[in-house]
């Protein structure tokens, strides 16, 4: 456990978990996914990104008929060494555009490929300078990218590309922006700028150079899509913008903007509301006449379609999965497909028919591992000031009565009530489960939700005897505007509050023994695991740190400008909310921290840069605290490929598995 902060490290392990083929843990890490469809004009080629060969590259099929039951074969696109995090197919069906991890990190860059594989192009960014992939023209030739500043007092600059040539017209220019919309005539550009959930989102008339409000300004919210489309028949506007926006709303929900260069004043409604769930997201087909919505319904997701003209909703049946994410609808509106997952079930994309709600499969699926998982249950408790918090719970295994070691052993388990009962990683479950050991699970974001998708370590930790439970504190989305800003700033006491109280929710269901309770999160979410250390000491048994922030002025000082920029809402201002950011950053309370603790970091995160790793580890060694450190070469913020979250899992569960 000894050696120098910041140098690699593989945390005490009894064994060498993940390296046996018949490893849980390495079954499900290998149960590769596919996700981000795009289609071609006719619908007939989907472009997607799947990690089937251990991290994140381009595939390109056919796009099965509805009802077929073959899978048309897939073929790799090579495009660059590091992994690929979105592809989007050009609206003449010549260009894919792809952005690319650089090194993995949280940086990216613009690439452009022919469909065949053929003159791949970096266009944009570069290990020092981030470039995001827009979308693109609706004519196809140019495809829209934005450059964020590097340095303070830069601006943020969006351009059409040409991915034939690599020139650059510029486009628009802004503190924060990101380009979400450009008309099919390219007259009307829509765009967001602002920082984290104080967002606003503007029609710009390329012709007159002036901005528009898509929403009434100011008001406190987001808008996450919007886009521009021809008005319906019996509109006086040409054309309309919709959005899922909660920019003055209670919730995010669907609202249609009259756009009309003659007369700007016309004032935006709503077209579709729900008390109990959040637009997350929207399309539509080029003629404006069909809309597809996505609510999120406390995690779970539920699909409508919106017709313009006869204003009719029409629920879509028979969703094959609990969540679905980057649902695209085909430019005639005969068809959608999106990635959908489960408990179960990594992501695969399904076509859907809108005339018949007829689903298909379109991606082929990795084989599983024998045993049936666990699918969570969806948890409510009452936090210390009485907010209405909810969360996902795993229930876990239990010790079998032959099993004398550690009782965490995965081969001697045994399913609680609410986990499966086959398969050779589950026994028979006792009749009279006893409390046992624990752990909490906190996103990151905080502007993010933990939903019940696909998650290799939640499963291999409930299958080793530890149940998980992944709260949705205060500050996460899908819960509406006011609970997403109850942490903002001088909240941050509530969020602390919110892991306290799930603790407690755990001991009082029964489900944990007091003593024997984990906390862990990742981003944010590890940085709530350090503040529940430093701040709350005795709660808890041991923590998992993954990539979160010990200090915040460091994180401001080192992060990516861009990333400073928007967080000031959120977390504070690093000069005006200094002495404050002082109080809350775990790095100073250090010497309170005496719960073991496993800290984990990528080699190459630029978000929460790696300094608030080695920080708390080395204030931890200095005052002889038991620390573990592992880092993750070649990974940034996210940990995209299979081995090094395999590596994650296998030294989570280990070092869980001895302090727990």
């Amino acid at each position: 456990m000894a050696g120098p902060a910041g140098a690699p490290m593989t945390p005490r392990a009894p064994g060498s978990p993940g390296a046996d083929g018949g490893d849980l843990a390495a079954q499900l890490v290998g149960a590769w996914g596919s996700w981000g469809p795009s289609m071609t004009p006719d619908a007939r080629r989907v472009a997607f990104v799947s990690d089937r060969g251990g991290s994140p590259e381009v595939w390109v099929q056919d796009v099965p008929e509805p009802g077929a039951t073959d899978i048309p074969e897939a073929q790799r696109v090579r495009v660059s060494d590091d992994p690929v995090i979105a592809v989007s197919w050009s609206a003449d069906s010549a260009w894919l555009a792809c952005a690319v991890a650089t090194d993995g990190g949280v940086r990216t860059q613009v690439w452009v490929v022919r469909p065949d594989g053929s003159d791949a192009c970096r266009i944009s960014g570069d290990p020092e300078r981030h470039a995001e992939l827009g979308p693109w023209t609706r004519s196809g030739h140019r495809v829209i990218l934005t450059v964020p500043a590097t340095a303070p007092g830069e601006r943020t600059r969006a351009f059409l590309a040409d991915p034939l040539t690599g020139a650059l017209e510029p486009l628009a220019e802004g503190a924060l922006i990101h380009v979400l919309d450009l008309s099919a005539g390219e007259r009307m550009l829509v765009m967001r700028d602002g920082p984290r959930g104080h967002e606003f989102c503007v029609v710009v008339d390329r012709e007159t150079d002036r901005d528009h409000a898509v929403m009434p300004h100011p008001a406190t919210g987001g808008t996450d899509v919007a886009f521009i489309r021809p008005a319906p028949p019996g509109e006086s506007a040409p054309a309309v913008v919709y959005a899922a926006t909660e920019v003055g709303l209670p919730r995010r929900q669907l609202v249609a903007i009259p756009v009309d260069p003659a007369d700007w004043g016309r004032a935006p409604r709503v077209l579709a509301d729900r008390a109990d769930a959040e637009l997350e997201a929207l399309d539509a087909d080029d003629a404006g006449r069909l809309l597809l919505l996505v609510w999120n319904v406390a995690g779970r997701s539920e699909l409508e379609l919106y017709d313009t003209v006869t204003g009719r909703f029409e629920p879509v049946p028979g969703l094959p999965g609990a969540v679905a994410t980057s649902p695209v609808l085909s430019r005639d509106g005969s068809s959608v497909l999106l990635a959908v997952e489960g408990p179960q079930r990594p992501r695969e994309i399904w076509r859907l028919d809108t005339a018949g709600f007829a689903w298909t499969r379109v991606t082929a699926v990795p084989e599983l591992p024998a045993a049936r998982l666990v699918v969570p249950t969806l948890e409510t408790y009452r936090s210390l000031d009485g907010l209405e918090i909810t969360g996902w719970l795993y229930r876990a295994a239990t010790t079998d009565a032959t099993d004398t070691g550690s009782g965490l052993g995965i081969e001697t388990v045994s399913a609680r009530a609410g986990a499966s009962r086959s398969g050779p990683w589950l026994l028979p479950a006792p009749a009279e489960p006893v409390p046992g050991p624990a752990m909490l699970h906190l996103h990151g974001g905080p502007e993010s939700q933990e939903r019940p998708t696909f998650s290799p370590q939640h499963q291999v930790l409930a299958a080793s005897g530890i149940a998980v439970f992944a709260p949705n504190v205060r500050g996460s989305s899908g819960f509406g505007r006011e609970f997403g800003h109850a942490d903002d700033v001088r909240g941050r006491q509530g969020a602390f509050d919110d892991v306290t109280a799930a603790a407690q929710f755990l001991v009082a269901a029964g489900i944990a023994d007091p003593g024997r309770i984990a906390v862990t999160g990742r981003s944010y979410g590890g940085y709530l695991t350090l503040a529940a250390l430093a701040f709350t000491p005795g709660v808890f048994a041991a923590g998992v740190d993954v990539c979160g922030m010990s200090d915040l002025h460091h994180f401001y000082a080192e992060t990516e400008p861009w990333i400073a920029d928007a967080a000031v809402t959120k977390y504070g201002h690093p000069v005006d909310d200094a002495e404050f950011l002082a109080t809350i950053s775990p790095l100073g309370s250090a010497a309170r921290i005496r719960a073991p603790l496993l800290v984990v970091h990528g080699e190459l995160d630029t978000n929460v840069p790696i300094g608030e790793a080695h920080r708390i580890v080395a204030a931890l060694r200095a005052l002889d605290r038991p620390v573990d450190y592992l880092e993750l070469a070649g990974e940034g913020h996210e940990y995209r490929r299979a081995d090094s979250r395999l590596r994650l899992i296998a030294a989570m569960r280990d070092f869980l598995a001895r302090e727990l």
